[in-house]
C-alpha cells in the first residue's frame, strides 16, 4: 500500500511539473564567441523574439559573475518567455575567454558591439519569428541600441546610460569618491588623446589599469544620445528610483534624444532590477542575492510594450 501511495504522488507531481512548463529550452552556438540559451513559448509557430544583453563586466547568460550572482537576465528571460516572448540570453564572450583561460588583452567595446549584432543576424536569417526586439541592459542598452540600429523591429534599455561612459564614471566618482575626481578627469583627458597613463592613484587602479584604458577609449567614442536619436524603431526606456549607478536622469537624457520613445521609471527598482526598501547597505547586498523576484512593473512594462508596438 505504501509503495502504491509513492507511485500516485510521485504521479501527481510529474503531471503537476509538466503542466508548469510553457516553453523549450535549448542551448545555441552561435559563432566561436558566442554562447547562449534560447527559450521558446509553447503552441507558437511563429512567436517575438527578445534578445537580452547583459551589462558592464563578464556576465554569463544568467546576469552573474565572479562574487555578483542575481541571475537577473534570466529571471528576465523566463518572464518573458512564460507570457509568451521567446528569449534569447548568452555569455558574454570574455566570459568563454576567462573560462579558457585565454583572455583577449586587446578586446574592445566594438568586439561586444560585433556579438550583439552577429546573435541579431543570425535569428533573422533563420526567418522563425515575427518580430526580434533588442533588450539591453546598463553597458547592454548601448550595445543593443548600436546593433539594433536599421535590423531589430524594436530597442528596450534597461538602466541604460545617457552620457558617454567618461562622464557616466566622473560623476559616479563625485558622488562616491570625491577627492579622486579631478585625477579621474586628467585620466580621461589624456584617454581621448588616444594615449594610455600610469599617472593615476593607487586607488583608482581597478578602474585605469592599461587594459581597461584601452577597453574605455574604444568604448567612450560612442555617445548614446547621438545614436538614440537615430533610432527609428519603437523604442522604450526603463530606469529604477533606487539606481546607484545609472541615475533616472540618463534615462531621460536618451527620452529627449529619442522624442517618440517611451519611458517607464519604476519606484524602488535598483540597477540588478529588483526592489530595494531600504537603504544603501541593502541595495548593495541584493548584487549578490539571487532569490530576489523582479521589481514590480518591470515585466509588465516590456511585455506590454513589445506586444503592442
Amino acid at each position: 500500500m505504501k509503495s502504491q501511495l509513492i507511485i500516485i504522488l510521485f504521479f501527481i507531481l510529474s503531471t503537476a511539473s509538466a503542466q508548469d512548463v510553457t516553453f523549450t529550452s535549448k542551448d545555441i552556438v552561435v559563432n566561436k564567441h558566442i554562447n547562449g540559451t534560447l527559450l521558446t513559448p509553447l503552441n507558437d509557430d511563429k512567436p517575438t523574439l527578445a534578445i537580452i544583453i547583459a551589462g558592464y563586466g563578464p556576465n554569463d547568460r544568467d546576469g552573474n559573475q565572479n562574487f555578483l550572482k542575481t541571475n537577473n537576465i534570466k529571471k528576465l528571460a523566463i518572464g518573458l518567455t512564460n507570457n509568451g516572448i521567446a528569449t534569447f540570453r548568452y555569455d558574454k564572450r570574455i566570459v568563454k575567454q576567462i573560462r579558457q583561460n585565454n583572455v583577449d588583452p586587446n578586446l574592445s567595446f566594438d568586439d561586444f558591439v560585433t556579438d550583439a549584432s552577429a546573435v541579431l543576424d543570425y535569428f533573422k536569417n533563420l526567418n522563425l519569428y515575427n518580430k526580434i526586439y533588442i533588450i539591453g541592459h546598463d553597458q547592454g542598452s548601448l550595445i543593443g541600441m548600436l546593433a539594433a540600429k536599421d535590423k531589430a523591429n524594436g530597442f528596450i534599455s534597461i538602466a541604460g546610460a545617457g552620457q558617454t561612459i567618461d562622464s557616466v564614471i566622473i560623476e559616479q566618482i563625485e558622488k562616491t569618491a570625491p577627492q579622486f575626481t579631478e585625477d579621474t578627469k586628467r585620466v580621461f583627458t589624456i584617454l581621448k588623446t588616444g594615449k594610455t597613463t600610469l599617472d593615476y592613484p593607487e586607488a583608482l587602479t581597478s578602474i585605469f589599469n592599461i587594459e581597461t584604458q584601452r577597453f574605455f577609449m574604444s568604448w567612450m567614442k560612442h555617445n548614446p544620445i547621438d545614436i538614440m536619436g537615430t533610432l527609428n524603431i519603437p523604442t522604450l526606456v526603463i530606469n529604477g528610483t533606487k539606481d546607484l549607478q545609472v541615475s533616472e536622469t540618463e534615462a531621460l537624457l536618451l527620452k529627449e534624444a529619442a522624442s517618440d520613445a517611451a519611458i517607464k521609471i519604476i519606484k524602488n527598482m535598483n540597477h540588478v532590477m529588483v526592489t530595494i526598501e531600504g537603504d544603501d547597505l541593502e541595495n548593495s547586498k541584493s548584487y549578490n542575492e539571487s532569490h530576489r523576484p523582479l521589481a514590480d512593473g518591470l515585466l509588465a512594462s516590456i511585455i506590454t510594450f513589445i506586444t503592442t508596438k
